[in-house]
């Protein structure tokens, strides 16, 4: 019975070389344990070497007519099919500089005419080892990658979810929000990606920080959970006291994130984001915002683009002190905060992709709404 090792196909040699006695000296020496191809110049070489399955080593020779060995060297070398693929140069040119030529365009090894055949068999043994060895070495490469990224990939679905999970706990303590939190990260990255190009902004709305400021937003409400119960669920306006109190949440929220920086030992571009959207996304663009009364450029882009969000689904939804306004009205609105409440170049691409808001809006609509 033949084992496994012997059912596996005898690795590929390309001989190069014009001389025909040459190529039948090499065959008999090599052909009872390798699969042989044969070219007798370089560019047939070339041709045999670029076409599917590769060869797994090739045996050139240095002087031939028209393309000689070290040029066709240098082109399989030059080409991402063939580049690598051992050579071993076999030649009468036996100068060092010769040498020190073939090894210097990327040959593997360089043996001298006449050949031994002991040193043949060895040579051509030890490269068809080696490339052996790349290739499981690449084929438990790939697989590691795979396995990483698939690993990777789990692990964000694991966070993504838990960062979805606190989102959702903050807002099952109010029961007006319904899918404010996914509105608002869509609303969000729509504003992003319009203002990417834009000068003031492209530094900051890379793709990846845009990825992350998707992943940060449903974060912006979560001090909310510090907000006591006969304030967040008071049927009716808020009075000066209660207001000052529900605009804690803001700060309740900052905390949570700077903790969570603390017991990491520090902070990275994600938790950056929650924690500016948590604090500052009820700041204004003229300063009469809370919890800071920062102005203009001092609100981080995060929060501005959250304050849009933030504004928009407000109106649009369904309060207890008011019925949900349309999305003509809810933008009529939106455009006398210009240049006051939000920042100008935001409201402009809010306007710019107001259609996409109310695409959103559609999708995401809490049963009772109607648009």
């Amino acid at each position: 019975m033949n084992s496994p090792r012997n059912l596996e196909p005898k690795p590929t040699i390309l001989i190069v070389d014009d001389t025909p006695d040459n190529i039948t000296l090499l065959s008999a020496l090599l052909k009872d344990q390798y699969k042989l191809k044969i070219a007798t110049s370089g560019m047939k070489a070339l041709q045999i070497a670029c076409a599917a399955p590769h060869p797994d080593l090739i045996l050139l020779d240095v002087m031939m007519p028209e393309l000689d060995g070290y040029e066709t060297c240098r082109r399989l070398k030059a080409d991402r099919a063939t580049a690598d693929i051992p050579v071993i140069f076999l030649t009468a040119k036996i100068r060092p500089e010769d040498e020190e030529m073939g090894l210097s365009l990327g040959a593997a090894d360089y043996i001298a005419k006449p050949i031994s055949p002991a040193i043949v068999r060895s040579r051509v043994a030890t490269q068809i080892n080696l490339r052996h060895v790349r290739l499981c070495l690449q084929d438990q490469n790939r697989l590691l990658e795979h396995l990483v990224a698939e690993r990777t990939r789990e692990l964000v679905k694991m966070q993504d979810a838990t960062i979805l999970a606190m989102a959702l706990l903050a807002e099952t303590r109010d029961n007006e929000t319904g899918n404010h939190i996914r509105r608002t990260q869509h609303y969000v990255v729509a504003l992003a990606r319009r203002l990417a190009a834009h000068p003031r902004f492209c530094s900051q709305l890379t793709p990846e920080n845009i990825e992350l400021l998707f992943k940060s937003a449903p974060l912006h409400d979560i001090g909310k959970v510090g907000v006591p119960d006969r304030i967040l669920l008071k049927p009716g306006k808020l009075d000066a006291d209660e207001f000052e109190l529900m605009k804690l949440h803001t700060v309740y929220g900052r905390d949570a994130i700077v903790s969570l920086e603390k017991y990491l030992g520090g902070s990275n571009d994600f938790l950056r984001f929650a924690r500016e959207v948590t604090y500052s996304h009820q700041e204004k663009w003229d300063g009469s915002g809370y919890p800071q009364g920062l102005k203009g450029d001092a609100i981080p882009i995060a929060a501005r683009l959250m304050a849009v969000a933030d504004v928009y689904d407000a109106l649009i939804s369904r309060r207890i002190y008011k019925p949900p306004f349309s999305h003509e009205k809810a933008v009529g609105i939106m455009k006398e905060g210009r240049g006051t409440h939000f920042d100008p170049d935001v409201l402009d691409a809010f306007l710019e992709v107001a259609a996409s808001f109310r695409d959103i809006a559609k999708q995401f609509r809490d049963d009772e709404d109607e648009f």
